[in-house]
């Protein structure tokens, strides 16, 4: 859509959606279609997040997506874990005492492929690993699930864009039949624009609630934006959507993090296109409701 035109319908949507429009799935009235289910860091709720054991789970739980995180180690390996300290989810503390404050930068992928990243979660996934990016993919593929894949804190790791676009396609993630399982995503603006740059292919999703006068310039790199279900309404949905991406298509809308049945049939209810959830099956009994 033109930026002027966009405006045009989206002062219109603002302004009256909220009376207008009805307390049902506008997604399913327009279309039939309920919105996808993606499981946050595999099912989270259920394994220890972004581990094998979680994409199991998802797959288990007839999840088609899963979301990820990817980081990169200091010998250049791209391992999949959530936070850029691995404190958290593994046992480093223990395994590494003297090395605070436990940055992913600060560690080879041969130290990491020590880390316990299982127990923390409970004593049946102790032993679980943190996966590579090479195995994650891999995983997935083999359950014949689609992916989201978030690239992590970008600004720690200069060139990650290419080297995760490189691997992704050493691994067959960027043929034709792959790209359609496919989305990358982040919060930094610059990351995804350098991703769209260098493969405009891959369809792109930018994390957070970007004000509506500023949609046009993502509209220029990214596919999808992906706010917190907290900070959207029906109106800024319907807004977004109204304008069209790089691919052609309109603006797509994933919600998260949504675990709870009331949450799921809220933003169902705004006509968003996804819903990311630790809890897939939660989700789908609320949508299947």
């Amino acid at each position: 859509m033109h930026a002027r035109a966009a405006t045009s319908m989206i002062t219109a949507l603002l302004g009256t959606a909220a009376l207008l429009l009805p307390a049902t799935d506008v997604r399913a009235v327009e279309d039939g279609t309920p919105p996808a289910i993606i499981a946050h860091r595999g099912a989270s709720a259920y394994a220890p997040e972004n581990t094998l054991a979680a994409v199991d789970k998802a797959a288990r739980l007839g999840a088609v997506w899963v979301e990820n995180d990817v980081q990169r180690t200091k010998d250049g390996e791209l391992v999949v874990l959530h936070d850029d300290s691995l404190r958290r989810t593994t046992d480093v503390e223990q395994v590494f005492p003297g090395r605070a404050p436990w940055k992913v930068k600060d560690f080879t992928a041969a130290d990491i492929a020590r880390l316990d990243a299982g127990g923390w979660f409970g004593a049946a996934y102790a032993g679980a690993r943190v996966p590579t990016l090479k195995q994650y993919v891999h995983r997935v593929d083999l359950h014949h699930q689609k992916l989201l894949l978030e690239l992590k804190n970008p600004e720690l790791y200069p060139g990650i864009e290419h080297e995760t676009l490189k691997l992704l396609s050493n691994e067959g993630w960027l043929d034709r039949k792959h790209r359609s399982r496919l989305v990358v995503q982040s919060f930094s603006a610059a990351s995804l624009r350098t991703v769209h740059d260098l493969k405009p292919a891959v369809k792109t999703g930018f994390l957070g609630t970007p004000s509506v006068a500023d949609l046009h310039a993502y509209a220029e790199f990214a596919d999808q934006i992906n706010p917190s279900y907290a900070a959207v309404s029906r109106a800024y949905v319907s807004a977004v959507q109204a304008f069209t991406g790089p691919h052609g298509r309109p603006l797509e809308v994933s919600a998260w993090t949504v675990n709870t049945a009331g949450a799921a049939r809220l933003v169902a209810g705004y006509g968003v296109d996804a819903i990311i959830t630790n809890k897939p099956d939660v989700v789908r009994d609320a949508l299947r409701e």
